[in-house]
């Protein structure tokens, strides 16, 4: 019995066609995607980036600040977040305009003392320093008080003439603070080094409001024993440093009110 030939099969030559329909969708569906991703929303963009710089609390100067404690500009209604955003805008130029007059002041203070910024004993007897919050002039003791007494030296006064006459500038609160290092005190004048380093403050606030004529109401005096030390090695130089009296001022507010409203 003669076999059946089966006929051959037909090669199929357009199959390519069924990959280059694929690719096709694949490109269609992929320029889609992208012409999607494109049209972003520009007000929905700005009220994103505001709303994560309101939760980091970020100022514009890099890093974070204390918890805010304005409310959420997006739990506000559209108008209440534009007013926000142009709060906080305002806020951030403010505070670099603050931050520029207040290195200003540190200039001016730093130039003023600059005759007095000479090493003794390889330790400065002046320093100028000032944060984002306050302006501070450290002066070191061993300069400007005997060992163990609470009367002014000499030496202090033209220092001190200085310093009065750019702060009593301000008109703002000056702070005088009184420091020691851990070496007990020798004598029966003192009992701690609290009562030496509040006696030394004391006399300096003294001798700028009767000197300088500065409202007795922006003065304060304290003392901190050794209780606040500089940050730095304990060694001989370090401890001299920490004998120090200090002239903290808080300058936060406009270039007006910190007299740098020209230079």
């Amino acid at each position: 019995m003669a076999r059946k030939k089966h006929a051959e099969e037909h090669e199929n030559h357009e199959r390519w066609l069924v990959s280059y329909a694929d690719f096709i969708t694949l490109l269609f569906a992929f320029f889609v995607v992208m012409y999607s991703v494109s049209r972003v929303d520009s007000a929905k963009l700005k009220k994103t980036s505001e709303a994560i710089r309101w939760a980091m609390h970020m100022a514009g100067t890099g890093g974070t600040g204390a918890p805010p404690i304005f409310n959420d500009p997006n739990a506000a209604t559209e108008g209440g977040c534009a007013a926000n955003i142009g709060t906080s805008s305002a806020s951030a130029g403010l505070q670099a305009a603050q931050q520029k007059a207040i290195e200003m002041l540190r200039r001016r203070v730093e130039k003023r003392l600059k005759p007095f910024l000479l090493e003794k004993n390889r330790v400065q007897s002046v320093l100028v320093d000032a944060d984002a919050r306050h302006l501070t002039i450290r002066l070191a003791a061993a300069r400007f008080f005997e060992p163990g007494q609470s009367a002014l030296a000499p030496d202090a006064l033209p220092v001190l003439d200085a310093v009065a006459d750019e702060l009593k500038q301000l008109g703002r609160p000056i702070r005088v603070e009184g420091h020691t290092d851990e070496t007990a005190v020798n004598g029966q004048r003192w009992g701690s080094n609290w009562e030496l380093s509040a006696s030394r403050a004391a006399v300096v606030v003294d001798f700028i409001e009767k000197a300088h004529q500065i409202d007795g109401h922006l003065l304060s005096a304290q003392g901190f024993g050794s209780t606040r030390p500089l940050p730095g090695p304990d060694t001989p130089e370090q401890r001299e440093m920490n004998r120090r009296v200090a002239f903290v001022v808080e300058v936060t507010g406009s270039n007006d009110s910190l007299g740098l409203a020209a230079p």
